[in-house]
């Protein structure tokens, strides 16, 4: 009996676009959590209820963070996600006992990109397999206190992902052989744009046309790029030099596993084109 194939190499074989697949969020929130985490990384990890509480309360997206090395304290960021790149802040706890009472907004401000690896194997075995070695090999680019293996980011297919913050930048796919490459554009404030899924804080259709943009153009700097205009059909952004809008098209794409194990079910695919420039 043949083995079933797993779902980020079925996306791949089928071709789907990385484009307009990153995650929607713009206020998050990185608890750092060691051990083994559930499926549901709040809910299912055994969390004690005061803490489990007060992150389900949370107004914006919750993620856990480990790394293998961290013995002692948890570390808390917090992140908020602009077009300008965000602002993230940090705080460091004796233990998830005080969590109830954190206050990211006295926490200290964070500088350069936090870079967070998918590696939740209970939620899908391809973020098991592919996360951890990329995690490795990210290791020797990236400040230690800015580089964690995370919970489900969105879009198991697409592993081994990455979510960076405060810029809210997306990638997936991304070789470990490639690790000091990315890591040294997402230290400059730039993207690896044929790695690119999408920023958090637009939507997946407006993802889509910022991507067009950016290869169209070459524009891989964070803070390149403003939102002009969002009519569905039509979005407009504002480059360097021009105003560029973009018409998008949603289809149905190929059908391929959501995550190992899973039927196949159809994608979206969301289809582009530049339109004109003012």
């Amino acid at each position: 009996m043949s083995e079933s194939p797993t779902c980020s190499g079925s996306s791949l074989a089928a071709g789907e676009s990385l484009a307009g697949t990153a995650a929607e969020g713009t206020s998050w929130l990185v608890v750092e959590v060691r051990g083994a985490w559930g499926r549901d990384a709040v809910a299912d990890s055994g969390l004690p209820e005061q803490v489990r509480a007060r992150l389900e309360a949370f107004p914006g997206k919750v993620l856990l963070a480990r790394r293998p090395d961290r013995r002692h304290g948890v570390t808390i960021l917090g992140a908020t996600v602009d077009e300008g790149g965000g602002t993230a802040v940090r705080q460091e706890l004796g233990s998830l006992d005080e969590l109830p009472s954190l206050d990211l907004e006295g926490g200290d401000p964070v500088t350069g990109p936090i870079v967070l690896v998918c590696a939740h194997g209970r939620r899908d075995p391809c973020c098991a397999r592919l996360g951890p070695p990329l995690f490795d090999a990210l290791g020797p680019h990236v400040a230690p206190e800015r580089l964690w293996q995370s919970s489900h980011l969105g879009g198991h297919r697409f592993a081994p992902n990455v979510l960076v913050l405060p810029a809210g930048v997306q990638l997936g796919r991304i070789p470990p052989g490639r690790a000091a490459e990315v890591a040294g554009l997402l230290e400059r404030g730039r993207i690896p744009l044929d790695l690119y899924r999408g920023r958090t804080l637009y939507s997946p259709s407006v993802q889509a046309a910022e991507i067009a943009v950016r290869q169209a153009t070459g524009s891989d700097g964070v803070d390149e790029l403003t939102l002009v205009s969002d009519e569905g059909r039509w979005v407009t952004f504002a480059t360097p030099s021009a105003e560029l809008t973009v018409g998008v098209e949603r289809r149905e794409g190929e059908a391929v596993p959501a995550s190992c194990g899973a039927e196949p079910e159809p994608t979206t695919a969301w289809v582009a084109s530049l339109e004109s420039a003012a």
